[in-house]
């Protein structure tokens, strides 16, 4: 007898549940002014034939226009063993380069990972035909590249060459074109993921936007430009993101500010705990809003470097919670919240393993106060030794609490004090996991430290979309 087809199973097992669709997105996208954008940046968007449907824009380009200094660049990539093409190309320009690029290239629909020399072959086509739109001709590449859909299969490369040198009709630096350029990097997002904003440091008035994409397969760990990880990780799609300033930042502090700010935004999110092979996240900072301005740096200027740094953090948590929003079937948005702990890495780890934990992110769909889930995931992480010669600390469970903390500033409902159970009111606790926002917050009361992640739920819309992916 045959059996049925995995859907056919999931559609089967969905029936005899309620079954809630994920709240609407469009409000998460919306026009921004023109002002906020920062200056010398042209960019596009458009349909060069890597989807499948026809119109949606599947290439994206940027460009600096400034011609009379370099454009500092720094990168952050995935520490996964299968780099793809794209990594590996991008992390040798920018090594080669000293921290300086001018333009990056996207295309979606294709992750161009696990494709071998004609992957590598392909990426470099990218950054070739995107260089020959630029203003200024450098002897060494300027551009950096992304991609990102389906791993194992080649790209259409001359699909995707044509459409770079199209996209030098396009280019423009309205809201129109940021817009364009944040749709190319979609794959299964339900909406562009743009924001902007402008801050001042020490008078000088600046501006910062970006764009990310990701919805599934998400659980970045990205590292700065060559480092790598210790062992291979599971294969599975991407988060890409790409922040432009204006201000004029050294090489040096950019990359030591945007590794900062990716482990406490990027480095901190989960759809559903897989990493991916192309996870990417660049900044550029051409220096176009002041061109007599200082350039910021940590040692001539600790004070503006601090105030970048700062920016820059709080601008990748906005893009890097836009992703969590838009987790594919996600119905919660949540943050989960380990504090007094010992050190910030072991903080980090807990609200990692809470986030990633199927029976935890499961509850969260049933809208299950189900804290033991909580526990057992804490529990389950070994902490770090504070030196090579000293005993790593251990979770002292009559120390531990468990608070629920709605989003709406109403009272939290401690679940967990000190060890004890609490008599949990199941009617507030409904009240509170019932809303689409909320905290989890775990206190150790074994140091100072502690970290945020956000995560979301797992529904049958995630199992369904996952499913037949490629298909």
């Amino acid at each position: 007898m045959p059996r049925p087809a995995p859907q056919a199973v999931l559609r089967r097992l969905a029936s005899t549940f309620t079954q809630r669709p994920s709240p609407p997105k469009s409000h998460l996208h919306a026009p921004l002014p023109s002002k906020s954008f920062p200056q010398g940046y042209v960019l596009t968007g458009l349909h060069a034939g890597v989807k499948k449907k026809a119109g949606v824009p599947d290439v994206a380009v940027i460009l600096s226009t400034v011609q009379d200094r370099k454009t500092a660049a720094a990168a952050c990539f995935t520490r996964n063993a299968f780099k793809a093409a794209p990594v590996l190309v991008s992390d040798e320009i920018l090594t080669k380069n000293g921290g300086y690029a001018s333009a990056v290239v996207v295309n979606s629909g294709c992750a161009n990972a696990v494709t071998g020399k004609q992957g590598m072959e392909d990426a470099w086509a990218m950054v070739k035909a995107t260089d020959a739109l630029l203003p200024t001709k450098e002897d060494q590449p300027q551009t950096l590249v992304m991609s990102t859909g389906v791993i194992g299969q080649n790209l259409p490369i001359s699909k995707i060459l044509s459409g770079i040198s199209a996209a030098q009709a396009s280019l423009g630096s309205d809201f129109a074109s940021w817009e364009l350029a944040a749709k190319a990097f979609m794959t299964t997002d339900t909406f562009p993921k743009l924001r902007s904003r402008v801050f001042k440091i020490k008078g000088v008035e600046y501006r910062m936007a970006g764009m990310d994409k990701g919805a599934g397969m998400i659980h970045p760990d990205m590292g700065p430009a060559s480092t790598f990880s210790s062992a291979p990780r599971q294969l599975h799609a991407t988060l890409l993101g790409c922040i432009m300033t204006d201000a004029a930042v050294s090489p040096r502090s950019l990359q030591n500010a945007l590794t900062y700010a990716v482990d406490r935004s990027f480095n901190s999110i989960s759809v559903d705990g897989d990493m991916s092979t192309n996870d990417s996240i660049y900044v550029l900072a051409n220096g176009a809003a002041a061109p007599s301005a200082a350039v910021i740096d940590e040692q001539t200027d600790p004070e503006a470097y601090e105030a970048f740094k700062t920016e820059l953090t709080d601008f990748a948590a906005d893009l890097a919670k836009l992703v969590v929003r838009d987790g594919e079937g996600a119905t919660k948005f949540v943050t989960v919240t380990v504090k007094g702990a010992p050190s910030y890495g072991d903080a980090h780890r807990v609200a990692s393993r809470i986030s990633t934990s199927a029976l935890v992110k499961t509850a969260l769909y049933g809208e299950d106060a189900n804290w033991g889930r909580i526990l057992a995931a804490t529990g389950s992480v070994p902490f770090s030794a504070p030196t090579p010669t000293s005993a790593a600390p251990v979770i002292d469970p009559s120390k531990v609490s468990v608070t629920l903390v709605p989003a709406d500033g109403s009272a939290p409902l401690p679940v967990l004090v000190n060890g004890e159970p609490e008599k949990v009111d199941e009617v507030r606790a409904k009240e509170i996991m019932v809303q689409e926002d909320f905290e989890l917050l775990v206190d150790l009361k074994m140091g100072e430290e502690q970290a945020t992640y956000w995560t979301c739920d797992f529904s049958y819309e995630y199992v369904s979309i996952n499913g037949d992916y490629r298909s």
